[in-house]
């Protein structure tokens, strides 16, 4: 039995809203012709998606597993669309991810030199998208920091960097040549929407806030709102005089990993992975401010 993917995308939008009605409405299509559609998914899997009572929709243990199921079948579906029309167009484009303070310059250098022709796109990832962007598409191949879910990717470390605690410049601390967890025991941490990925060890009141990037984080912390934490090479790119960044040396460091889709089959993105591994020391020693330019010098004769 083969999946239909035109119901896996109304199962998801049911499966999103847990209502029929408006599920319809965004799929602009009818609510009678969305419940068919998802009757018949179930049919074919031989399995309640859902439980409808007065209460409302709710997904079942089967419907719960398909949801987790469908997300990377049908960002691997888009990919392939995205890839077949790129080949069709005759397209040597390569499209690089790239984490907040992690230079793409380094292995780009290297893979135009064996590229000439080629053209690399850069594009800004947040901690939340960086699977769904290798995974769909939207990216070839990426600098991802940990964690990351790793279903479907391909991942190779290229280096770990220091963690520093970001703090407002009036902080007791900011004048500190390192701090430790201890220091910090009862500071208010401004973090991720996932507060389970902080690099902590021991727990920190809420800041109650929800960042995606590292601008909004900067700006809570300048505000006073809390303390964060960020890798070493992030603190040479956002340097600012309302912020002082501070070692933290008994947290574990930030590790950057390499990624692509695992179903990527591309000698363009290859080549990239291999010159992303090849110049991961050089891009490491970019994390230090006074290594930047004698970075870039150097990849520059490589090249």
């Amino acid at each position: 039995m083969d999946l239909d993917l035109r119901k896996l995308r109304y199962f998801v939008a049911v499966a999103e809203r847990l209502h029929f009605g408006r599920a319809a409405d965004d799929l602009h299509i009818a609510q009678p012709v969305l419940s068919r559609q998802i009757r018949a998914l179930e049919q074919d899997l031989g399995a309640s998606l859902f439980t409808r009572d007065s209460h409302g929709v709710t997904l079942t243990d089967a419907g719960r597993q398909l949801l987790d199921d469908t997300g990377p079948l049908l960002a691997s579906a888009h990919a392939v669309r995205r890839r077949v029309s790129v080949a069709e167009r005759g397209g040597q484009r390569l499209v690089v991810g790239f984490r907040a303070g992690i230079p793409v310059i380094p292995a780009t250098r290297v893979f135009e030199a064996q590229h000439p022709d080629a053209v690399v796109d850069v594009q800004r990832m947040e901690w939340d998208d960086q699977a769904p962007m290798l995974l769909d598409g939207r990216v070839d191949v990426a600098y991802v920091r940990l964690p990351i879910d790793e279903t479907g990717l391909r991942l190779t470390p290229l280096y770990t960097e220091p963690l520093m605690v970001a703090l407002p410049t009036g902080h007791r601390l900011a004048g500190k040549e390192e701090v430790t967890e201890a220091d910090l025991a009862r500071e208010t941490v401004v973090w991720h929407a996932d507060p389970s990925t902080q690099p902590t060890r021991r727990p920190h009141p809420d800041s109650g806030l929800r960042v995606r990037g590292v601008e909004e984080k900067l700006e809570h912390v300048a505000a006073g709102r809390g303390i964060s934490f960020v890798g070493r090479s992030e603190t040479v790119f956002y340097s600012r005089p309302d912020i002082t960044y501070v070692p933290i040396p008994d947290l574990a460091p930030d590790q950057v990993f390499v990624a692509m889709a695992a179903s990527r089959t591309s000698p363009l993105a290859d080549d990239f992975f291999a010159a992303a591994q090849e110049t991961a020391e050089i891009t490491a020693e970019c994390g230090n401010y006074e290594m930047w330019q004698i970075a870039n010098d150097t990849v520059s004769k490589r090249g």
